[in-house]
């Protein structure tokens, strides 16, 4: 059984129709990667995996369990997590704070209890505060563990952003265009990091992603979208040679 699969998913917009019947399955420990030229999908498809959007037709399953009906508030308690292409931080707040808030979903005391500061309390802030620091070190962001995000460079502002969703301990992981904006040697420890996120943390990736030799590297599977309808879909070497990618958007 697939560890997460949509089905027969089409949701519009004032009559146009940005997704179109879309269905696929990740099997769990893949990095599966949705490709596309700008107003393929891709975007809308997040968010209707995400509960943002409500499709107008489909389903989404997540370990065997219909999620469709899922509020987008309780997607990350279920084992989903997600980056954004425009980052979502606070940027007032230090690296440690962001990344300590992404462990709010565990929070299992009450008002009493934080009030007075009880040992139920006291070990669950230590317990959020070792998971954060494993993915410091994880992500190597020891160096910036204090400082405040707005006096960050934009490509750690990006790994922090990922350190968060790693923080709330997903099973799966939603990255979307997580290497835009990097350079090539950010863009290099991104496709490490993806891969030891893989094998050592053993999260599953779905990833929505422009750069082709990136994708190229990183990915099991792809994904081909056209205006909100599948192309394609397969290993990287077949999507390469697929003549319908390659005139869609390769622009061959």
């Amino acid at each position: 059984m697939s560890l997460f699969k949509v089905e027969n998913i089409s949701i519009a917009f004032g009559g146009v129709k940005a997704l179109n019947n879309v269905s696929f399955e990740v099997n769990e420990g893949e990095v599966f990667t949705i490709i596309g030229p700008n107003g393929a999908g891709k975007s809308t498809l997040f968010n209707v995996i995400s509960r943002i959007y409500q499709p107008n037709e489909g389903k989404i399953y997540f370990e065997g369990n219909d999620i469709s009906k899922v509020a987008p508030h309780k997607i990350s308690s279920l084992g989903i997590a997600r980056t954004f292409q425009n980052l979502e931080l606070f940027e007032n707040a230090t690296v440690l704070q962001n990344l300590l808030l992404g462990r709010h979903i565990f929070k299992k005391t009450n008002f009493l209890n934080e009030m007075f500061h009880t040992p139920k309390v006291r070990k669950g802030e230590m317990e959020h505060r070792l998971k954060v620091e494993e993915i410091i070190d994880f992500l190597d962001l020891q160096h910036y563990r204090d400082t405040l995000i707005n006096g960050l460079p934009y490509g750690v502002r990006k790994n922090v952003e990922l350190a968060r969703a790693l923080c709330t301990s997903p099973k799966i992981l939603l990255l979307d265009e997580p290497s835009s904006g990097l350079t090539n040697e950010e863009t290099n420890d991104l496709g490490f990091w993806i891969k030891d996120i893989q094998s050592i943390l053993k999260i599953t990736i779905i990833m929505i992603e422009h750069d082709m030799s990136f994708v190229n590297k990183v990915s099991d599977r792809i994904l081909a979208l056209n205006y909100g309808e599948i192309l394609a879909s397969g290993l990287p070497s077949e999507i390469k040679e697929d003549a319908g990618v390659k005139a869609a958007y390769m622009g061959e």
